[in-house]
């Protein structure tokens, strides 16, 4: 007979229980391609030990996700039925199902977000089938996992606190080998609530009933009700956010991860313009299958300098802080402008189309925060913006912290002399303008 659950060992959380439901999906295909995606992409050329996957990921969810609703159930705050226990549980343990290999790269080169695929990951083959028979077809997980549903235990999936960042943030430090990423996890998870948010806006899911915080009854009350932390869970917050923020400054957001990532950009882009890739065909690969496909017909010479770690250098390194305080969105969210940008920069300084990157990556709610606040008085408060910076350090600095993470670089595939002033001149520029120069064929640098 088949036992109820197995156990898995985990380098980060020693052993993970394996419910029947999770079983059920496991061992899908869908779920077993993010074995063969790597967390961090191209971060394993700089920290060789950051190659685990997204499969180990998504049950480090999983597993975070059973021990947040035991203990709110144990706690007395939620009670849920059997199928929504269920629902949150494989929301958690699915929630990269749609990822690209390396990483957010893709994203980043213009292809749908990941959590856009996941609806169709959901909805066909065998892992369809096995979230049917499960009682918790897509459409049930789908908006838990895109950031929709209004439910109490939404964030759980998605949110300031979600299982995801508690999981990814954790494991990437171990797996790089840094100090940057230690977070009081425990603390965290037992300080977590079910309490008064925003004004109601959605129903309540299959939460039967919620015991009473600061002064509020069960559902159906004039706000909504969502996760959130006790007050003194807020020392193991901040540990949290400072994580986040060191874990860009010195990992994500490496040099040589994001010269990598420029190169893996333009690679994947060439060859889909060509037609030798499908966008289709992408979104379920693997790493080492896309990369096989990507070296097949190299024209650009990019896959095979991946390979073999010739990565384009540092022409210009500026931090953020040497900029103004608002800089236009341009670089970070039009692919095709900057793609035609970096040709014809590389033009202007004798470089050939392909050898230049323009890389200013953004991520501006790094640092934000956003959930319900239980005081030691009973009364609750929303944890964001003002409020936020009034009851933790961190949050006051945000902005120079982001500041601070963030780096403008041009990488070059040979030798050129360029002037970090003309570059920052350049990505102030609006896109419009930006745009307008590149269609009438002017210099962008001088």
């Amino acid at each position: 007979m088949r036992s109820r659950f197995e156990v898995v060992r985990d380098p980060l959380w020693n052993n993970i229980r394996l419910d029947l439901d999770a079983l059920a999906v496991v061992d899908t295909p869908a779920v077993q391609r993010l074995r063969y995606v790597r967390q961090l992409g191209h971060a394993f050329l700089v920290y060789p030990g950051a190659t685990h996957s997204r499969f180990e990921h998504a049950l480090g969810a999983y597993h975070l996700a059973r021990r947040v609703l035991s203990q709110l159930e144990d706690a007395g705050e939620v009670r849920l039925d059997p199928a929504e226990r269920t629902r949150l549980r494989l929301a958690a343990l699915l929630h990269d199902i749609g990822h690209y290999p390396f990483s957010h790269a893709l994203e980043e080169a213009g292809l749908p977000h990941h959590e856009v695929l996941a609806a169709r990951q959901l909805a066909s083959g065998e892992l369809a089938e096995r979230l049917t028979g499960l009682g918790t077809p897509a459409e049930r997980l789908v908006p838990l996992i895109q950031g929709r549903a209004q439910e109490p235990l939404a964030g759980l999936v998605s949110g300031s606190l979600d299982v995801d960042k508690l999981d990814y943030l954790s494991r990437d430090a171990w797996m790089c080998g840094v100090p940057y990423g230690v977070i009081d996890v425990d603390r965290l998870l037992t300080s977590l609530t079910v309490a008064a948010g925003p004004e109601e806006t959605g129903g309540a899911g299959g939460v039967r009933g919620v015991r009473g915080v600061g002064g509020v009854g069960g559902v159906g009350g004039a706000e909504r009700l969502a996760l959130g932390l006790h007050e003194k869970g807020l020392a193991a917050l901040e540990s949290l956010l400072f994580a986040k923020y060191q874990m860009y400054r010195n990992v994500y957001w490496h040099h040589a991860v994001r010269s990598a990532t420029s190169m893996f950009k333009r690679l994947v882009r060439c060859a889909i313009a060509a037609g030798r890739l499908r966008p289709e065909a992408v979104a379920v690969a693997t790493d080492d299958g896309l990369i096989h496909e990507l070296l097949g017909e190299d024209s650009t010479g990019l896959a095979r300098g991946l390979r073999e770690r010739r990565l384009a250098k540092r022409a210009v390194d500026l931090p953020a802080t040497e900029l103004p305080a608002e800089t236009p969105a341009w670089p970070g969210v039009d692919p095709d402008l900057l793609e035609r940008v970096e040709d014809r920069l590389a033009r202007d300084v004798g470089l050939a189309p392909g050898e230049l990157f323009l890389d200013f990556p953004a991520k501006p709610d790094m640092l934000a925060l956003d959930l319900p606040l239980v005081k030691r008085d009973g009364t609750v408060i929303q944890l964001a913006g003002a409020e936020a910076a009034a009851h933790l350090g961190l949050p006051r600095v945000a902005n120079e912290l982001y500041r601070s993470a963030r780096r403008l670089r041009v990488f070059v595939l040979g030798e050129a002399r360029i002037e970090a002033k003309a570059i920052v001149e350049l990505v102030m520029l609006p896109r419009e303008e930006v745009a307008a120069r590149v269609n009438d064929g002017r210099t962008l640098v001088r």
